[in-house]
């Protein structure tokens, strides 16, 4: 299957992201003022390569002086990622980059930061592997 053939657009994968938040419980978004944001971009990791292309396709961010606690979803780079997987595994995909973005929320809150510590050993793994 090719991407064009596969691949979500824009205001699906919006409306996929507007059915996956009500279907989770509301707790899960206590103090995620700023929500869930889709932005069309592709993001690019700040250590990506040009030949490797690392991908940030989902953030957690929080900025008490601004829009507080937000997840952003990176559309371009989602559809990088998993344009060519099937509409449902899209969507499966979606739900997963989501629930990983609110477990940052969610430590974020508790004071916890388990998760920034698993991502930051996956990013070690693939500094190994680009160096080789």
């Amino acid at each position: 299957m090719s991407l064009s053939e596969t691949a979500l657009s824009f205001e699906e994968a919006g409306a996929i992201l507007d059915e996956i938040t009500e279907t989770l419980p509301v707790q899960l978004f206590k103090e995620l003022n700023g929500g869930v944001i889709l932005l069309p971009d592709v993001k690019h990791h700040p250590e990506s390569r040009e030949d490797n292309g690392l991908l940030i396709i989902g953030e957690y961010r929080y900025e008490p002086r601004g829009l507080g606690r937000y997840i952003v979803i990176f559309f371009g780079s989602f559809i990088r990622s998993y344009g060519n997987y099937s509409p449902q595994r899209q969507k499966n995909e979606l739900r997963r980059v989501l629930q990983h973005e609110l477990k940052h929320h969610i430590q974020s809150l508790g004071g916890t930061r388990g998760l920034e510590k698993e991502d930051a050993r996956q990013l070690e793994r693939y500094r190994r592997i680009i160096r080789k």
